[in-house]
This record gives C-alpha cells, sequence and structure tokens, in this order.
C-alpha cells in the first residue's frame, strides 16, 4: 500500500516526511520553524493547502499536535511549521535533529477566504507566536502574480520584546517593500531597538486603518484580541469584516474526539477559521 492510497483511505493515517531545516526564531529558544519536505513525492503533489490551514504534526511513539501552517503555498517544495515547545510532543519536536523523519496529516480545516478578500484593503493583526497563518497569508498575497488580486495590505504585528519577534528577516524584507505597510511593535524595546514601542490595541487606535471595503485578519493571544477588537469597532468595522482564527481549539483535524467544539460548532472541521458574525451566538469558552 502506498502512503497516498494510505491517506485517501484513513484519514488517521500520517505520511512521512523529513525536517530539513530548523530555525530558531526568539531569543529564549522555545518557538522554532521546521522547514519539512515529503519523502515521497506523490505525498507532496496530494497536499494542497491555502494559508490558515493547519496539519498534525506525529512524533512516532509519542503523539501528534494540531500546527498552523506558516509557509505559503506559493512557495512549494516544502512547508513549514513555527511550533512552540509546551508539551510532550512539542517538545520532543524541538529535541530533533535535521534530517529526521516525522509524520504529517492533512492539510486540515479552513483557510482564511481568499475569494472574500480578494479586491478588499487587508489589515493583518497578529501578536507574538500566533502569527504563524498570517505570515502565510501575507506571503500568499505579496506574491508576485497575487498582489494584483488584494488592495492595500497594512500589517500590524507585536511581540512582547524584540527578542520574541518571530520571522525578523522576513519582517526586514517587508518593510523594504512599498506595497505593504509595516507596523511592528514591541510592549518593550532594549538598547538596540530602533523601532516602535507599544501594545498592538495602541497602535491599532494610532495607525487608524479605514474600514472603507477593509477587512481585518486578526490572530493572537486571547488578551490581544480582547483589547484590540473594540478599536476596530470604534473604527466601524463590522463583525462580517473581522476574521479570526480559533487555533488553540484544534485537536484531531477531522471532528472525530469531539474535544474542539465550541457550542455546535466543531472547530477542526467547521473552522479555524471564523467571522466574529460567525463566531455570535456561541459560547464563549473560546
Amino acid at each position: 500500500m502506498t502512503t497516498e492510497g494510505a491517506a485517501m483511505r484513513n484519514p488517521y493515517i500520517p505520511v512521512p516526511a523529513r525536517v530539513e531545516k530548523i530555525i530558531t526564531e526568539v531569543d529564549t529558544g522555545d518557538i522554532k520553524t521546521f522547514r519539512l519536505v515529503f519523502v515521497n513525492r506523490e505525498d507532496e503533489e496530494n497536499f494542497t493547502y491555502l494559508p490558515g490551514q493547519f496539519a498534525e504534526l506525529s512524533i512516532y511513539g509519542k503523539g501528534e499536535s494540531p500546527i498552523g501552517i506558516a509557509s505559503s503555498p506559493t512557495r512549494p517544495g516544502y512547508l513549514e511549521f513555527t511550533v512552540q515547545k509546551a508539551g510532550l510532543v512539542t517538545s520532543t519536536l524541538h529535541d530533533l535533529d535535521e534530517g529526521a523523519e516525522i509524520g504529517i496529516r492533512g492539510p486540515l480545516g479552513n483557510p482564511w477566504p481568499i475569494d472574500f478578500l480578494e479586491g478588499k484593503n487587508i489589515v493583518v493583526v497578529g501578536g507574538g507566536f500566533a502569527f504563524t497563518t498570517l505570515r502565510s497569508l501575507v506571503n500568499y498575497m505579496l506574491f508576485e502574480t497575487n498582489r494584483s488580486r488584494f488592495g492595500t495590505i497594512t500589517v500590524i504585528y507585536g511581540a512582547r520584546s524584540p527578542g520574541l519577534l518571530c520571522y525578523k528577516e522576513e519582517l526586514k524584507a517587508w518593510e523594504k517593500r512599498n506595497d505593504i505597510k509595516m507596523c511592528v511593535t514591541v510592549d518593550k524595546g532594549d538598547a538596540n531597538w530602533k523601532g516602535r514601542e507599544g501594545f498592538v490595541p495602541a497602535v491599532c487606535k494610532e495607525v487608524a486603518p479605514s474600514p472603507d471595503n477593509a477587512v481585518t485578519v486578526i490572530c493572537g493571544p486571547p488578551i490581544m484580541i480582547r483589547f484590540t477588537l473594540p478599536e476596530f469597532f470604534n473604527l466601524g468595522f463590522s463583525r462580517e469584516n473581522i476574521l479570526t482564527s480559533l487555533e488553540m481549539r484544534m485537536k484531531c483535524g477531522i471532528g472525530k474526539c469531539g474535544r474542539c467544539n465550541v457550542g455546535h460548532k466543531y472547530i477542526c472541521k467547521d473552522g479555524p477559521v471564523f467571522s466574529l458574525a460567525e463566531l455570535d451566538g456561541l459560547t464563549r469558552d473560546y
């Protein structure tokens, strides 16, 4: 049985992938980006995805963990996952060396709604480690054959300190472009930090993006989202035009374990991407 055939017949079976590159993202060392390549060509060809989706990463003998895809489909040949060291699976993953083999199951969940975003101005708001699938979306929109499909792109991204910003080299590259507005901020800078200081909600209020033909895509720590949303309501953004991802509630990926539900919604199947309007009426336990 080929891995392709197994994956098509049984959604629980992961396919093998090799860790090609490991990048330590933050000074604390507990957030790393893993670049994976499929062992079998047919598995790579079958894994088609869009920004916002996720996959289950398996460590043989340890278990699996749902992780948002940080790479963009506009960069074929590999997948990237930015992983915070937290439990058994992610800690074991962090201890792997380049060349190690793991399992991958997916893609899973729904993506950021590209068709809905097309033709609109996009405001991307992210905080800390949760910027992963937003990074995928930004790279997708900036891709040379995609850029004209979207209006202005504004990115507001914050972390607690300069050393906790992910994708530092990519942020610098984006800041050099003239077709994207970058607002990178930290709660508190250090002696070498020359950039902006301030919490994400305050920066959103200061930048004050127009709601006209605009959509906000936001993902970050719950406390950041809690205080950022009122700023966008005050600016005039509707709940239909504010999108978020409930990545923290992802579990088995296919809605079978019954642990991802919020009200009648299953985050793994109905999400993880939702508009605030779609979340209205659900319990607030997310």
